[in-house]
């Protein structure tokens, strides 16, 4: 069972790289379904057909959906949602804005993942296609089961024993509404249908994100910050799409520039991107509408490629043996040393890049040994551990969630 998500800069082509991959896999017998993500779905507009918040058959052996994950989070949220709606009452909060303050902005995002989890689970595909929104919140959507594991491990337990000794004060002297075991029953809940989600997409046999650009400098710059985001977060990267490409046929004199510039481009992402494998698309004549234009698409984009294959294999996090350590190697491609900050706290390393942080639980063979060194070297992250002879090197490469992949798997 394969997974793929495609993400990338808005309007670069991630929607029609999407539904031209899921349709060339349901082409080749697997059973297939392609999700959108998106808040501004287009998905339908692609397929040229009505697609809902239920799977609907676009040809035989291919199903499209886009998720209303607003309603699935009305769902979800009811109870806490209306023990905000009652503090923000007590505050004084107009109604309709309390209404509208009670539903965290990008909160919905969380439940399209749990419907990737269930697809993936169900055992009725062979593969599910993600197309996902713009790179931004795709970041963000894949960072936050990290985030809450955190919260809900440490923070949630806490705030649970807080709130039986301090509600009924705060209940009794300030009016404040409290929270009862229904709101913090269903935050449980609510984690508890991410349970697992973050083991499926960083299982690098089952889950690839590929990353859809055009041959241009900005496009280009932010597709490579993603990768190095994602590789921080421990998703691989197993291919890049370069779209819209200016076919040879084109040799008008007003194109010349244009076409230089493209080709600067296509080697700028070739050898950045290397060894990752770049397929190609031209810029097509007409819109890209409908499935016969979408399958057609497909046939260039891979030729006799396996559209649900693995394209680049490679752990983004491994643990080997260094001495009478242990070296943590971590892939982050385009990192800039300048915006790297490392810290450990307890049995956790601090890493943060740029504008993202995360907190990597480390595997039990690591987390009792001091740090040695660190250091940047051609897109790798390595961080030695010190520790005494003839301890056992961890099994395997180490996961997101800082067991073995192997561990990972189980």
């Amino acid at each position: 069972m394969r997974v793929l998500l495609f993400t990338g800069k808005g309007g670069v082509g991630k929607t029609t790289t999407a539904a031209a991959t899921a349709l060339r896999c349901a082409d080749a017998g697997l059973r297939t379904i392609v999700l959108s993500t998106d808040p501004a779905h287009s998905l339908a507009d692609a397929f040229d057909v009505d697609l809902g918040d239920h799977p609907v058959e676009v040809v035989p052996g291919l199903f499209g959906q886009q998720l209303d994950t607003q309603a699935r989070m009305e769902d979800a949220w009811v109870e806490i949602q209306a023990w905000l709606l009652e503090v923000f009452e007590w505050a004084g909060v107009a109604a309709i804005e309390a209404e509208e303050l009670s539903v965290i902005p990008g909160l919905d995002e969380i439940f399209s993942l749990s419907d990737i989890k269930t697809y993936a689970d169900s055992g009725e595909w062979d593969v599910v296609v993600v197309d996902c929104a713009p790179t931004a919140e795709t970041l963000r959507l894949l960072s936050l089961p990290e985030v809450l594991r955190w919260y809900m491990d440490r923070v949630f337990p806490m705030s649970r024993r807080i709130n039986k000794v301090v509600s009924p004060i705060l209940g009794r002297v300030a009016g404040l509404p409290t929270p009862g075991d229904e709101v913090f029953g269903s935050a449980s809940r609510f984690y508890d249908r991410l349970d697992g989600v973050r083991e499926l997409l960083c299982d690098t046999d089952r889950t690839s994100v590929r990353l859809v650009v055009n041959p241009e400098k900005l496009v280009v710059a932010e597709a490579r910050r993603t990768h190095t985001y994602l590789s921080l977060f421990g998703y691989r990267v197993d291919a890049v799409v370069a779209n819209r490409l200016l076919p040879d046929a084109v040799e008008d004199p007003w194109f010349r520039e244009w076409k230089a510039r493209h080709a600067e481009h296509l080697a700028a992402i070739e050898d950045g991107f290397t060894p990752l494998p770049v397929l190609r698309a031209e810029l097509a004549p007409t819109e890209l509408v409908g499935v016969e234009a979408l399958r057609d698409f497909g046939a260039g984009l891979y030729g006799d490629t396996d559209p649900a294959a693995v394209l680049h294999r490679g752990e983004p996090v491994e643990v080997v043996r260094k001495g009478t350590g242990f070296e943590l190697v971590l892939e982050l491609p385009f990192a800039e040393r300048d915006e790297l900050e490392l810290g450990r706290r307890d049995d956790e390393l601090l890493i943060r890049v740029g504008g993202y942080r995360r907190a990597m639980l480390l595997p039990d063979s690591l987390r009792r040994r001091p740090v040695g060194a660190a250091s940047l070297r051609d897109g790798r992250l390595r961080v030695t551990f010190a520790g005494p002879a003839g301890e056992t090197a961890p099994t395997g490469s180490a996961s997101s969630d800082g067991s073995s992949a192997r561990e990972a798997r189980r």
